[in-house]
């Protein structure tokens, strides 16, 4: 059965993200943008205390992640 999405602030993201490979490319008042060596893709991050479940399950998708991979991250596994 898939793991349920954590409720994670925009921050506790980029540092799951960080772990996973991904660096910081600039940070915006309300987005910090992260780029990946070999991917094209960017990921668009929302500086907020809490994210929604479907613009998260929309940047793990990004990044190539599933829920329990990016769960793993989260807690520094």
């Amino acid at each position: 059965m898939p793991r349920r999405l954590p409720v994670v602030s925009g921050g506790e993201a980029v540092k799951a993200f960080e772990l996973g490979g991904w660096t910081v490319k600039r940070r915006s008042s309300s987005h910090v943008i992260m780029t990946k060596a070999g991917i094209a893709k960017t990921l668009s991050i929302p500086n907020h205390t809490e994210l929604k479940r479907g613009t998260l399950r929309g940047l793990i998708r990004d990044a190539g992640l599933t829920v329990e991979e990016f769960t793993e991250l989260l807690e520094g596994k």
